[in-house]
């Protein structure tokens, strides 16, 4: 029953391994997978809630019910993040190996309990004006009747937000280069169709894609690594992410490598900025195909706000910040989380050996009707304090939980209620692009082709 409990399922013999689907020799579900990624996780959700799958060189389970999920999110001890190492070792790929996203272990707590003061709330309401700023530069560089990719637009937006904000550099001719090697790294991630063939071929084999992916990240690397000693160069000059990075050689209590600095830029320009573009592009589709809550939106940001949001208001845009979080739950930008059980354990009465990967698939759980009523429908309602209340924990987790979840959640909630109620106040964006856009699970969840809008100023 939505918004209730649901039995988990009876004792059984832990020796067992969990159902799934029959697989091809050698190939496994890759098959199935590739055909039609967001679908074939539809399809092993049928044999339960806990489903075993197979690929080249991976045992893995797929996991749909919050109380599992979270046994695997919570358990630190029993699941670390999967590396993809296999992947890396098949394939001779490896980004940003010493950044936050793959370090586990000790390693990954000593970075962890470093950087989290760079993203806690009160650092962060100092930002709030560099967020007002670029929506406000953004908007105005939108023409009257013009029409955009929002897409597009919004990676434009929340790449400045981040440099200037964490970074504190100004973008110029850099743009491109961390552009380019974004767009690189979502091609790589997509499994899809004719990409997966080209996907399991070492990125040595001189194909297109394989160039085209070594041109970008080497251009990339470059900008980081020129950063790095730009700042080195005038360490006085700045008070931000990389900074911190910088000073803390000092420190002997903990002291990053230019190798994790360089890591971590990559990992936070690249995550930090796709994340909430996407979840801004599909707010807004929603929100394009939804008047009534958009209605509701733009009355609340004149009623709640004297002008543009301030880290002060943020608590006022309840309106604001359902409309966020059921966009969240029907696109989550990270689509699924990935783990790995470090020994033999038992989940839901399964057995499950070390080694096997744990696939928590974002967008098949927020969608399942035992959490959530009509669950194919935009219904901003249901992030009531009350009806979230009444929901099982991690049936709905787009950050993730436990101690991996998003270091950027608070940074990227604080930006999405800033951008809706200012865009909502200036402009009215008319969807001119499909209003049901086919979706690639790539590095993130993209839409398969730009959404376009017509600009509409106030």
């Amino acid at each position: 029953m939505a918004d209730g409990d649901t039995d988990t399922g009876s004792a059984r013999d832990t020796e067992e391994l969990p159902p799934g689907p029959d697989g091809l020799p050698v190939l496994g579900n890759t098959h199935q997978y590739v055909r039609q990624p967001m679908g074939f996780f539809d399809e092993l959700a049928e044999y339960g809630d806990i489903v075993h799958c197979e690929f080249p060189r991976i045992d893995a389970v797929a996991v749909f019910h919050p109380d599992y999920i979270g046994e695997v999110l919570l358990g630190q001890s029993t699941y670390e993040r999967w590396n993809f190492d296999e992947l890396k070792d098949l394939l001779d790929y490896e980004i940003a190996p010493q950044g936050l996203t793959f370090t586990r272990g000790e390693e990954w707590k000593k970075q962890r309990h470093f950087l989290q003061p760079m993203f806690g709330l009160d650092r962060l309401a100092g930002i709030s004006s560099a967020m007002v700023t670029a929506t406000e530069q953004l908007i105005a560089e939108w023409d009257d009747g013009a029409e955009i990719s929002i897409n597009e637009e919004f990676s434009r937006l929340t790449l400045s937000i981040l440099t200037n904000s964490l970074f504190d550099f100004d973008l110029g001719e850099r743009r491109q280069v961390i552009t380019d090697a974004a767009d690189e790294l979502q091609a790589l991630a997509d499994l899809s169709g004719l990409s997966a063939v080209e996907m399991l071929l070492p990125s040595w084999v001189p194909t297109h894609g394989n160039r085209r992916y070594s041109k970008a990240m080497d251009a990339f690397d470059s900008t980081v690594d020129t950063l790095i000693a730009e700042r080195r160069a005038n360490p006085d000059q700045y008070d931000d992410l990389l900074t911190m990075m910088l000073e803390k050689e000092d420190d002997h209590e903990y002291s990053m490598s230019d190798d994790e600095i360089h890591d971590h830029l990559i990992t936070f320009l690249i995550a930090g900025h796709e994340t909430t573009a996407m979840a801004l592009t599909f707010t807004w589709l929603l929100l394009a195909t939804h008047p009534d809550a958009q209605d509701r939106v733009e009355t609340e940001a004149g009623t709640a706000l004297d002008g543009p949001p301030t880290a002060a208001d943020l608590s006022e845009l309840t309106v604001t910040e359902r409309v966020a979080k059921e966009a969240l739950r029907l696109y989550p930008p990270a689509g699924m989380l990935f783990r790995e059980a470090v020994e033999e354990t038992e989940l839901g009465g399964y057995r499950i050996p070390a080694g096997t990967k744990v696939l928590l698939p974002q967008f098949t759980v927020h969608t399942d009707d035992r959490w959530f009523d009509a669950p194919e429908q935009f219904r901003p309602a249901r992030f009531t304090p009350e009806r979230s209340d009444r929901r099982p924990d991690f049936a709905y987790f787009p950050f993730g939980g436990g101690p991996h979840q998003c270091i950027g959640m608070h940074f990227a909630m604080m930006e999405l209620k800033h951008i809706i109620p200012i865009l909502a106040r200036r402009v009215d964006l008319e969807l001119v692009s499909s209003p049901t856009p086919d979706v690639n699970m790539e590095l993130t969840l993209q839409p398969a082709e730009d959404v376009r809008m017509r600009v509409h100023k106030r």
